[in-house]
């Protein structure tokens, strides 16, 4: 009862003295302030209900029912949660390279479904050729390219025995390419390989990746392990678009969660690296279980919590590396593929999420604006608390996925860009 009563009079006193002069000392003020002080005692309820009260009384104030809703409902009581998670993971996410190394090093088959990658090809595979880990091969397979790649791969296989090259079979009705790719690949791998590690063509990797990775997966006793690599921007369009991938994964799924729970809707995995335990692989049916998903992560991701497995997204930033666009038209066609395919075509719930998302993200600079330049009767307070905690959570996204620091002071553009192409990427499923 005394912490209830420090409490109220703290709020009471900050309320009076600091929040109702910043909001400008008016009626509006006054009645947004009755409101700041039940999302401070309660939610946006109370607050809802103080100034209902308080303009029965002493007369109508419209605008202090758009700002205390939006900056309360939308920041206070959903955006906290998203800082709360932010942190979490920052703060409880195992980094890779601090598990002991085990006693053993089972062997491990890399798996590279390989398209028109005649840029990148060379660089994954002699970076992964180059590991310091004493056992394993890599297996390539030619997805009907029309470039280099298939003879850029021949040239590395003639100079180095554990390199494997194969061609694509062709496309069975039904499945989608890289998931045949991959699934003929994890069937061509002798059986005495334990471990199965599907990384995409236009990743590398640090010298130690693999010790390092397969010490996490044996030490954490997970069945699947699938790292976040740190995503290299080389364009402006690139740097306002890609980021957006990591941080969702990194402030809205609640990672530090999921190493321990086995709910497959919060289960989430990254293509681009995905280290199996070989009997998992197959509990689950491989990718012939997701073979018409076009993200094919998730759904094996949510396939391994369903079945009670144990799978863990890590972010790898120091180990793994990938460059996936290069220009416009392959962030266009890249993003526009997979976002819409990611909410598994429920578009409600996609256009109310990144609906909220603008909202959330962007409001409190309008009116933080519309307060400094045309003195509408915005909370400059709120709106700035707002903002300050998008700082936070952009500051440990890019802690975590090893961004451009100077991207943090780009995200209310990666944000809008992030909406452009939702609604790009929804339009091409739909057409």
């Amino acid at each position: 009862l005394a912490l209830l009563l420090v409490q109220v009079v703290l709020i009471t006193v900050y309320t009076v003295f600091v929040v109702f002069r910043v909001l400008g000392s008016s009626y509006e003020a006054a009645v947004m302030c009755s409101g700041y002080a039940g999302l401070a005692l309660g939610a946006t309820p109370t607050a809802i209900a103080n100034m209902t009260a308080v303009t029965k009384t002493l007369g109508p104030a419209p605008r202090a029912f758009v700002v205390v809703p939006l900056l309360g409902a939308f920041f206070m009581d959903i955006s906290n949660a998203v800082i709360i998670n932010t942190l979490l993971n920052w703060l409880t996410c195992p980094r890779l390279g601090v598990h002991p190394r085990p006693e053993t090093s089972p062997q491990v088959a890399v798996l590279i479904p390989a398209r028109n990658e005649e840029r990148a090809i060379r660089r994954c595979v002699q970076s992964l050729l180059d590991q310091d880990y004493p056992d394993f091969g890599i297996w390539v397979l030619d997805d009907d390219s029309g470039d280099r790649t298939f003879a850029i791969l021949a040239e590395l296989a003639a100079h180095d025995p554990r390199l494997h090259v194969h061609k694509s079979a062709p496309l069975p009705p039904g499945w989608l390419g890289k998931n045949w790719a991959c699934w003929q690949l994890a069937q061509a791998v002798p059986e005495d390989y334990p471990l199965l590690l599907f990384v995409d063509a236009d990743t590398w990797h640090a010298p130690d990746m693999l010790r390092v990775t397969v010490a996490a997966l044996l030490v954490g006793r997970y069945d699947l392990l699938s790292i976040l690599p740190r995503q290299i921007t080389g364009t402006l369009v690139e740097r306002l678009t890609v980021p957006i991938l990591p941080w969702a994964l990194l402030s809205h799924f609640p990672l530090w969660l999921t190493g321990h729970l086995r709910w497959p809707a919060l289960s989430a995995a990254v293509g681009q690296f995905m280290l199996w335990r070989r009997a998992a692989y197959q509990m689950i049916g491989g990718h012939a279980a997701v073979h018409t998903e076009v993200a094919e992560d998730i759904a094996m991701a949510r396939r391994v919590a369903a079945l009670g497995l144990c799978s863990r997204l890590l972010p790898g930033s120091e180990h793994v590396f990938c460059r996936m666009y290069c220009t416009t038209g392959e962030v266009l066609q890249g993003l526009g593929k997979n976002l819409y395919a990611v909410f598994g075509k429920r578009w409600l719930l996609y256009l109310f999420v990144w609906l909220w998302m603008n909202v959330v993200f962007l409001s409190p600079w309008i009116l933080w604006l519309g307060r400094a330049l045309a003195d509408w009767p915005a909370s400059s307070l709120l709106a700035g608390l707002s903002i300050l905690a998008a700082f936070v959570i952009w500051a440990g996204v890019i802690n975590m996925a090893g961004l451009q620091r100077l991207l943090i002071f780009f995200y209310p553009f990666i944000i809008f860009s992030a909406l452009i192409l939702a609604f790009h990427s929804m339009g091409q499923i739909l057409r």
